[in-house]
């Protein structure tokens, strides 16, 4: 999980190149600031990555609970930074400008914390079930999480729409499991309880109380 630090590569290229095309004028404050610090968190990291990554031994037993914040702003490559920013750049634009700014940023910092805590859940119950210590190291980083996430809200807020995943025409309420599971067979070193726990808190937030309790919080 290591990687060269202050590395300007093709993918943070192509990534400041689409960002470019779009026009910075054009990109909400808040999608423009998340970009914005994933990409210098990316050429100056607070931590080398196993120092920022969240696991169950990490996060749980030794108690490092800044990981929490720090695991999801944190890319292990420049091609994991591009196809995050990427897909956080058009969901961003849709739903910021459906929910607001001040809201949306309420959202981003709601899910990244909970999404770390949803995932060393995941990982601890497949501990219990598959009777395998192992789990409890696996170390996840990056923004996709988040992103599943923002995906279950874009499709709730935007119904009956048809996705394209890798190809294939899929409704839009059904996209992100399938996309789940593609990602996981595409590349099988990429963290399926990582995107698990997104889906969850999205769902948690669109069908579940999370939203009122996120409201309650904010003196809404």
């Amino acid at each position: 999980m290591q990687r060269r630090e202050g590395r300007v590569s093709a993918g943070l290229l192509l990534l400041l190149y689409q960002i470019s095309q779009i026009g910075l004028q054009n990109i909400p404050s808040v999608t423009l600031a998340v970009l914005a610090l994933n990409i210098f968190l990316f050429l100056n990291p607070v931590r080398p990555l196993p120092e920022v990554c969240i696991s169950v031994h990490e996060g749980f037993y030794k108690k490092n609970w800044q990981r929490l914040l720090l695991s999801p702003v944190h890319h292990a490559d420049d091609w994991h930074l591009y196809y995050n920013m990427i897909s956080m750049l058009w969901k961003g634009i849709m739903l910021e400008r459906k929910l607001k700014s001040m809201w949306f940023a309420y959202i981003i910092a709601v899910f990244s914390v909970l999404i770390g805590v949803v995932y060393m859940v995941l990982e601890f119950m497949l501990v219990k079930i598959l009777d395998d210590p192992s789990y409890e190291m696996n170390c996840a980083v990056g923004f996709s999480g988040v992103l599943f996430a923002l995906k279950v809200l874009n499709n709730h807020y935007n119904p009956g729409r048809v996705s394209t995943v890798f190809g294939w025409p899929i409704p839009s309420k059904y996209a992100c499991w399938v996309e789940l599971v593609a990602i996981h067979l595409i590349s099988p070193g990429t963290s399926f309880a990582g995107h698990l726990s997104g889906i969850l808190v999205g769902l948690m937030y669109t069908m579940g109380p999370l939203k009122k309790i996120m409201k309650a919080c904010a003196g809404i």
